[in-house]
């Protein structure tokens, strides 16, 4: 059978949330002759997959788990906490995600994106912008385009020099347990390895964290490496400081993991039946031939692109995960839909681009970590320690008022902070209950330039545990 030839406007390789949202606004707001090609089977890619979605999901349970131990405080016999079946809430999560996968297949044929399932890379004499996929159905596909795309995400990475590391999984790994762990071993400090831990944690599984410093979450806030460090100690999870010399990885005969490290009370074997490894993501670049059209890279594999989302041969861009600036779902949705606006939408457009100062986002620990703008570290740095100020408030939310025992009860922290004479907002920094959703809005204003005589003019919400950024003293 001859080989299929087809040309496009718009050929976007990855069919993750940036890729989607960017194929989408060219096919539906400007009428783009545009496809999406994915290999997996699964659109959505990492954060409908096997990320933000079913995390924030297995988050919840864990969340309900700890208001259950609540509940006696508010005068509910509950009686001994219920078994989780692991199991079978796992196949529900799986049902949920598999109708997504189900309404981005049926968008992009309502937005008149064609589909293209297989695995793409590039193909040709060196400079060419030509791609061969190859088809899930067996057959070879060649394309070509005038705008190419790729948007092809991230991995997880497992550590290639710790002998028996492979007996471990990542994050992607963690979504395809069948069953509860009674022990479980996270290794990494950032939001994914917190976010896991507590999870695991919180649903009864016995949890060690080895993080390679003092605190976990250690590009954030003091404030919040600290609150969430001490927290996480309190709630009974295993903190493994300075765990910096992995000596190996034993699988035991009964199906066990015998983990032999050096942490900061010397060389510790912990034995567990699940090893996760949190330890960073790579651009997943990887048979993609970007050295055929020449399309550059930095020394990590990431691609090198510029605010426009331009790569350095014309015609190409990246963004996403896979150039490693701000991995979040959101910022690759938003940047794929200004580079569709900037490529189809006309003159008015030609400098539409992504704005990455004060970014929200949000670490779904156990408590939550709301965040935007500058540490208070860069904050100093950037402004000089007499143009800086900070506003700070601790407090036990009202949650927690009718609680029996003093040491259930949970503070809430937040951390206000401040530069120049008109006290402009340049960070917030909020650890506490519901802070994913207080933060939605705060950042709307701190990305508006709001000031801290801003936040003082708008009247308290009371009461809530927000009212406090509005009366901070």
């Amino acid at each position: 059978m001859a080989p299929i030839v087809k040309h496009y406007d718009y050929l976007v390789i990855g069919g993750g949330s940036g890729g989607l949202a960017s194929a989408r606004r060219a096919a539906s707001r400007y009428g783009v002759k545009a496809a999406i090609i994915e290999g997996s089977g699964r659109l959505g890619g990492t954060c409908v997959n096997v990320g933000c979605v079913p995390k924030k999901i297995m988050w919840q349970a864990a969340d309900i788990r700890k208001r259950l131990e609540d509940a006696k405080n508010y005068g509910m016999d509950v009686g001994s906490l219920p078994k989780f079946d692991w199991f079978n809430f796992v196949e529900k999560r799986e049902a949920y995600i598999r109708r997504l996968n189900g309404i981005y297949e049926r968008n992009l044929v309502k937005d008149n994106v064609d589909y293209i399932s297989g695995w793409a890379r590039f193909t040709g004499d060196k400079g060419e912008k030509k791609v061969e996929v190859s088809l899930l159905s067996g057959e070879t596909a060649y394309y070509t385009a005038d705008h190419i795309l790729v948007a092809t995400g991230g991995y997880a990475s497992v550590p290639t020099d710790i002998p028996g590391a492979n007996y471990g999984t990542t994050s992607d790994g963690f979504f395809q347990l069948k069953s509860q762990p009674k022990r479980v071993a996270v290794v990494g400090a950032g939001y994914i390895g917190v976010e896991l831990a507590g999870v695991f944690n919180g649903l009864g599984t016995e949890t060690h964290l080895f993080i390679r410093g003092e605190t976990v979450l250690r590009h954030f806030d003091p404030m919040v490496q600290e609150a969430i460090t001490t927290r996480y100690i309190k709630h009974g999870v295993k903190v493994h400081k300075k765990a910096k010399a992995f000596e190996k990885v034993v699988k035991l005969p009964s199906g066990a993991l015998e983990i032999t490290v050096e942490d900061e009370s010397g060389k510790q074997v912990v034995e567990v039946d699940a090893l996760i490894w949190a330890i960073g993501r790579g651009a997943n670049t990887s048979g993609l031939n970007l050295d055929i059209p020449g399309i550059a890279t930095n020394k990590v594999g990431q691609i090198e692109s510029d605010e426009l989302q331009n790569t350095n041969i014309p015609g190409v861009y990246a963004l996403g995960d896979v150039i490693g600036w701000v991995e979040l779902t959101p910022v690759a949705i938003a940047a794929g839909r200004r580079l569709s606006d900037r490529l189809f939408g006309g003159p008015q457009f030609k400098d539409r681009k992504l704005d990455y100062t004060n970014i929200p986002t949000v670490v779904f620990s156990h408590p939550e970590v709301g965040t935007i703008g500058l540490t208070e570290p860069e904050a100093r740095k950037e402004y000089g320690d007499d143009k800086v100020k900070v506003y700070n408030s601790s407090f036990i939310g009202m949650y927690y008022s009718v609680f029996d025992k003093q040491e259930d009860k949970e503070q809430t922290i937040y951390k206000l902070i401040v530069a120049g004479e008109d006290e402009k907002v340049v960070g917030m920094h909020i650890v506490g209950d519901a802070s994913a959703e207080i933060l939605q809005g705060f950042g709307v204003a701190i990305k508006m330039g709001a000031t801290k005589a801003d936040f003082d003019n708008c009247v308290a919400i009371h009461p809530t545990s927000a009212e406090e950024l509005v009366t901070l003293v």
